[in-house]
């Protein structure tokens, strides 16, 4: 025991000079370890405040969704003409050849329902679904809808994450808004998806149809989140990582984002979906009223809304007590500017669905309810007049819901891929001459076409977007 501590106190010794103050003759006093101590805890509270403040809200929402993201990645063919001289030496004129494709979705429900874009799944012959963590699955097509850009896949698989389903109804110009998405598919290297953040920079946006697009994009979310090629599909979600709508397509002239993305209201695309899941097909409601084009927004300060150009006799419309020349001002209480302002209502409601509009009657104001109805031609009997070729007759309902000019004739209402490509004839078109013989009913035209069987060339008129036109064909 004394020389343990005859051993501590050499130790002390060694520490301290001649005055006792050993430990300021280190270059250290009792007050600077007291702040080193401070300044480490400080340091440590600094570390922990910005650890915290890096998880944002954006973080959260981002992580709340992405798990319920997917590539879908397809396998298509698609016909080619070679436009190149040399190609003809080598290859036929028209060829078909093997493409893949992408875009995105997301699941929205565990037992692997996914939406994503109808354009993404288009001519699909082969569909790969992977989820975040790079499992491929095989999917099946349940359905697909044009109009409305919208495709639902199913894909073999049990408790899967599923995407909390928001509003859009409630946006706000500014809040912020994620689009996430895949967008090169595999060329990043992993299926972990991209996450790009931004505000609502606009809602109820309409986008003038193209020629080379099928869907009708109206009553869109605007928002400037980044949305590049393969992002179509997935989802824009708010900052409680809810999906809000679906990304759908951008303005760019360079294929990349520059800010203006527009997304497809989620409670359109799940009413869309539930339809295509249960029985393939969407059902179009019918209102039975035509309004004039108004694509510009002059005649619509001048009157307020959109001229009713014509009513079908016994319609929704016409029993509501609606007539010609009538102004329509607003429906469920959007106001109606340009007939794209009509189109949106109708995307966003079905033939089961009463809304209630306002409109103008010998220049007062009046309110109806309207009882939509399916659209005549789905309820009209269909008669094959070809192999690959379907007609109805043209009644006063047909007429006013196609907008049809023409006083006879009869309408294309389903032709096959092949018939297509051979006649020239599209679905929609409408048969009003056959060589001399005027068309009044599908009895006209099978009696026309069977009289040229065999024979030279047949020349079909037909009326397609309110022009005649004509093409020729061999009937065997």
């Amino acid at each position: 025991m004394k020389h343990g501590l005859r051993l501590l106190l050499v130790v002390l010794t060694a520490a301290c000079d001649r005055s006792g103050n050993g430990i300021r003759s280190a270059g250290l006093s009792p007050g600077s370890l007291l702040a080193g101590t401070a300044s480490s805890i400080e340091r440590r509270d600094q570390s922990r405040d910005l650890n915290a403040s890096r998880h944002t809200a954006i973080v959260e929402a981002a992580s709340r969704a992405a798990p319920a993201v997917v590539s879908v990645n397809v396998v298509r063919r698609e016909r080619q003409i070679s436009r190149s001289p040399f190609d003809f030496f080598f290859i036929p004129r028209e060829y078909e050849r093997v493409v893949q494709g992408y875009g995105s979705g997301f699941i929205i429900s565990s037992d692997g329902v996914v939406i994503t874009n109808q354009h993404v799944t288009e001519g699909a012959e082969q569909i790969v679904v992977t989820t975040r963590e790079g499992t491929d699955y095989d999917a099946r097509l349940l359905g697909e809808d044009p109009l409305t850009d919208i495709a639902v896949l199913k894909i073999d698989g049990s408790n899967l994450p599923a995407i909390e389903i928001g509003t859009s109804t409630d946006l706000e110009i500014g809040e912020w808004v994620l689009a996430i998405g895949n967008p090169y598919a595999y060329l990043l290297g992993n299926s972990e998806p991209t996450v790009t953040a931004g505000v609502v920079s606009a809602i109820g946006r309409n986008l003038l149809p193209s020629s080379d697009q099928s869907g009708v994009y109206v009553g869109m979310i605007q928002t400037d989140a980044a949305i590049n090629p393969g992002n179509s599909g997935g989802p824009l979600v708010d900052a409680l990582g809810r999906v809000v709508g679906v990304n759908s397509s951008i303005f760019s002239n360079s294929g990349g984002s520059i800010g203006i993305g527009f997304a497809i209201p989620i409670e359109r695309a799940v009413r869309v979906a539930r339809e295509l899941e249960k029985t393939g097909t969407v059902r179009r409601p019918w209102a039975g009223l035509d309004v004039s084009g108004g694509g510009n927004l002059r005649e619509w300060k001048k009157i307020g809304g959109l001229r009713i150009n014509d009513v079908a006799p016994g319609s929704p419309a016409d029993r509501a007590g609606i007539r010609r020349g009538d102004v329509l001002l607003s429906v469920l209480g959007r106001r109606m500017r340009t007939y794209l302002d009509w189109e949106s209502v109708k995307l966003d409601v079905g033939p089961q669905d009463t809304v209630r509009i306002e409109y103008s009657h010998n220049g007062k104001k009046r309110h109806a309810l309207l009882p939509m109805t399916d659209l005549p031609t789905s309820r009209a009997e269909k008669i094959s007049v070809l192999r690959d070729l379907q007609v109805i007759n043209i009644s006063p309902a047909v007429r006013v819901e196609r907008g049809i000019q023409s006083k006879e004739g009869v309408m294309i209402y389903e032709i096959t891929e092949r018939a297509r490509r051979n006649t020239g004839l599209e679905a929609g078109d409408v048969i009003v001459q056959i060589n001399r013989r005027r068309i009044r009913d599908a009895d006209d035209v099978k009696l026309a076409f069977r009289a040229a069987e065999g024979r030279g060339a047949v020349r079909v008129f037909f009326e397609r977007a309110g022009r005649i036109q004509f093409t020729d064909f061999y009937v065997r």
